[in-house]
């Protein structure tokens, strides 16, 4: 893309970055599968590399303040509410911003059915006369926080998604909100502010006999999240290349002409909206049994925010670029800590420069470079 294709702003980064994707998109088939191998491999070495640059983290640990694992657990977890989140943005064209809370139902689902502190869990006991260590094994509370999620996004898409614009901004919004006070506010059954504790992980609830996914070493819990992720990144991949995928673009394009066409807008805006919320529940379970404890300010609408920067920073509708934005919002935090009181003036600086100089996101799909080269041509057109 050249300067005056993108508007007269820098076009370096696109310039790289797009002969990057052509030429890899031009190897041989067994070339492009060889180095997406050895490019994997990379990754589940990454908690083992001491990088200089990169791994010196100012964080608490054991191992004298480098948390790199934990903080790669970390982007791996911001990685897939990205993916999620980026069905509903950059594939269906849908502005939500209350995505934390499908994050919280699917970290409550583990901690309130898995933990035996939960007040569901002792309740359940009571009422049953089942045994004091009865609780629900971690595998099963997997199907337990997807149906959840998966339910809760029908739920709030049925009666809002008739809604366009900022309108449904506004009431996801105000969902993301409603989640965390009615949990804060229930004590009888989420534990209230107090939170939950004792939430199991593969090996169940945190002890000293977890020897592989304990509470000490996050490197496990590294692998795990990044298992999930691929698999996730596969099945997306797939689904955005159906013909569900293509009703998806067809909506965010044009919902009125997608109506014409045959495609059911609100089926699939549905569609989406379930989806997202079932891997937004996904990333909520794998982050709540790491961390062994939660409670409803960890849920806040600014982590909601920060959710919906890292699509748009990355680049809207496109999986990789959604990828990068959630790595970069995740790490550099944390790169960066001795700076936390100056966090939200640079991350709101970053923002503004990359609406700026970037607004179609770091690393965008060529559909969305498309479209905004389009606009732009328009408008220098005076259309």
């Amino acid at each position: 893309m050249t300067d005056k294709e993108s508007g007269g702003r820098p076009s370096f980064i696109s310039k790289n970055f797009g002969d990057v994707g052509s030429r890899f998109r031009g190897l041989p088939k067994w070339q492009r599968v060889a180095g997406f191998a050895a490019f994997v491999v990379f990754l589940y070495y990454l908690p083992l590399l001491g990088i200089p640059g990169l791994t010196w983290l100012r964080t608490d640990s054991i191992d004298g303040g480098n948390n790199w694992a934990g903080v790669l657990f970390t982007c791996a977890i911001y990685v897939l509410i990205a993916i999620g989140l980026n069905v509903v943005i950059g594939l269906a064209g849908l502005l939500d911003l209350g995505y934390v809370g499908f994050f919280a139902i699917g970290a409550y689902s583990v901690a309130l059915f898995g933990s035996r502190q939960s007040p569901v869990v002792q309740a359940l006991q009571e009422k049953y006369d089942l045994p004091p260590e009865w609780a629900v094994a971690w595998a099963v509370c997997i199907p337990i926080a997807l149906a959840l999620a998966m339910i809760s996004g029908v739920i709030l898409g049925w009666p809002t998604l008739r809604l366009r614009g900022d309108y449904l901004a506004i009431v996801t919004l105000g969902f993301g909100e409603i989640i965390r006070i009615v949990v804060r506010n229930s004590v009888s059954w989420s534990g209230g502010p107090a939170g939950v504790a004792a939430i199991p992980g593969p090996q169940g609830a945190p002890s000293a006999d977890n020897n592989i996914f304990g509470l000490i070493d996050p490197k496990p819990w590294y692998w795990l999240a990044l298992t999930v992720v691929l698999v996730v990144v596969f099945l997306v991949r797939r689904l955005e290349n159906s013909r569900v995928g293509r009703a998806w673009l067809a909506v965010r394009e044009d919902e009125d002409a997608a109506a014409v066409m045959g495609v059911n807008p609100f089926k699939f805006k549905l569609w989406a909206f379930a989806i997202g919320a079932a891997l937004g529940g996904l990333s909520g379970f794998l982050f709540a049994s790491r961390q062994g404890f939660i409670e409803p300010n960890q849920f806040n609408a600014n982590l909601s925010i920060l959710f919906v920067a890292m699509v748009v920073v990355g680049g809207s509708g496109n999986m990789a670029g959604a990828a990068l934005g959630a790595v970069l919002l995740a790490y550099l935090p944390e790169r960066f800590r001795d700076f936390a009181e100056y966090r939200f003036l640079v991350f709101g600086l970053a923002l503004v420069l990359v609406m700026l100089l970037r607004p179609q996101g770091l690393l965008p799909s060529r559909r969305r470079t498309r479209e905004l080269k389009d606009r732009q041509e328009e408008v220098a057109a005076g259309v």
